[in-house]
């Protein structure tokens, strides 16, 4: 038999890396950039921790499907506006349910080796949850971005699309229902503890 020679080929060269579209590049900036702030914003106008993840991740899919329509500087008031539309939803869900999640949290607990100071904190928390839950969804808004994100009024007024005249005047209204509903809550709470010490002793004292 004459000997056989085998010739290797040439080696394929490995698949070219597929490049990302624009649309997908600013996709995911807008995640990388917002998604904290969206997160919060979502939970300060009344968005459960149960179902706050989802409704940020439809935020994203939704805006994502609308990428063209978003003006370059414009992307936080777009998706806030969006987010404003889906926490009303979740609100008007959660009412008609009529259900009432344990354990709302305006944002992420920090952990704390103090119980009694994350026990403080908690309270805290959902002292503030309780009290912005009975504002309504337009003061809450501006007063939350405000208070806790610290976004200045014109700024409001772009990203709700209203003059900053009804920004500024909301906001007072809403700082005033603030102060309100945090004598209710305050009042609220005080008597619950005072019944509870009442009721206390007076288990101590039967026995």
């Amino acid at each position: 038999m004459g000997e056989v020679s085998l010739t290797l080929g040439t080696p394929l060269a490995p698949p070219a890396a597929r490049e990302e579209s624009p649309q997908t590049t600013r996709a995911k900036a807008l995640v990388g950039e917002y998604f904290d702030f969206i997160w919060r914003a979502l939970r300060q106008l009344g968005v459960p921790d149960a179902d706050v993840d989802d409704a940020t991740q439809q935020v994203f899919v939704i805006a994502t499907q609308k990428l063209e329509r978003i003006e370059p500087g414009c992307e936080r008031s777009y998706l806030y506006s969006i987010a404003l539309r889906i926490a009303a939803r979740a609100r008007r869900t959660r009412d008609r349910r009529r259900e009432v999640a344990d354990g709302d949290l305006v944002q992420h607990e920090d952990p704390s080796p103090d119980p009694e100071e994350a026990a403080a904190r908690r309270r805290a928390l959902e002292l503030l949850d309780e009290v912005l839950a009975g504002m309504p969804l337009q003061l809450r808004a501006v007063f939350t971005l405000y208070e806790l994100e610290e976004v200045n009024v014109p700024e409001i007024a772009a990203m709700l699309g209203i003059p900053v005249g009804t920004a500024a005047s909301r906001l007072r209204r809403a700082r005033q229902e603030f102060s309100a509903r945090a004598r209710e809550v305050e009042r609220g709470a005080l008597s619950k503890s005072q019944t509870k010490s009442a009721h206390a002793a007076s288990n101590g004292g039967m026995r």
